[in-house]
């Protein structure tokens, strides 16, 4: 039984929301402490002002504290490998090591153009004087798009991203996936024009670990002006 886990941020987050998945994937109990780093009024705890500027996500267990989503979220499957679903970060080496390898991926290829395009096409319409800039939009766009191409090839031989198992790899391409795929016709269409993609999309964001993230955004959706 975990005890002692904190997460510090907003379930509107993508990086909260990456975490928060993790955590219910792994029925791990956890305490979330809600910060708004966009309320210049509202006062952050010490400990994540020196950890992280930015503030979007910090996790805390006992003394240790981490600050990436990502390694928030291979921390867990670390540090409580018999918890909830015991495959998530593989069950060998040849496994993570392909987990590991979509991990990085994400991380350094889809995550960059994906963000833009959460905040262009999900965010910018609902900010006061914010407006979307087509030029970028255009080219993170086909950013994405020759991404989601590679990612077609793969998923037309395997139900998953390193598998035939839901993984890290999956889990951590859902955030920024669902607002794009929510954002209106011209996001979803960036994962429905992909058969396998469109499919593999439908997979994971039915897991009841990302509707309990979705329950929580809508409760609690934060404040973004």
């Amino acid at each position: 039984m975990a005890a002692g886990l904190q997460v510090f941020g907003q379930p509107a987050s993508t990086d909260v929301a990456r975490v928060l998945t993790c955590l219910f994937e792994k029925n791990l109990e956890f305490e979330l402490i809600r910060t708004d780093t966009f309320k210049k009024s509202h006062k952050l705890p010490e400990f994540i002002k020196l950890r992280d500027p930015t503030g979007q996500v910090t996790f805390k267990h006992g003394d240790k504290t981490i600050v990436e989503s990502r390694a928030i979220c291979r921390y867990l499957c670390t540090h409580f490998p018999d918890d909830g679903n015991k495959t998530l970060y593989g069950t060998g080496a040849l496994e993570r090591a392909s987990i590991e390898q979509w991990l990085q991926a994400e991380a350094q290829s889809f995550d960059a153009p994906s963000s833009e395009l959460v905040f262009q096409l999900a965010f910018a319409p609902h900010l006061k004087d914010v407006y979307p800039d087509e030029r970028r939009i255009e080219e993170d766009e086909r950013k994405l798009k020759a991404m989601i191409g590679v990612y077609e090839d793969i998923l037309s031989k395997h139900k998953y991203l390193a598998g035939d198992e839901f993984t890290l790899a999956d889990l951590s391409h859902l955030p920024n996936s669902h607002y794009i795929v929510n954002s209106g016709e011209r996001g979803r269409k960036l994962f429905t024009s992909k058969k396998h993609v469109a499919k593999w999309y439908e997979k994971i964001a039915d897991r009841d670990s990302w509707k309990q993230v979705i329950k929580m955004q809508r409760e609690h959706p934060g404040t973004f002006e």
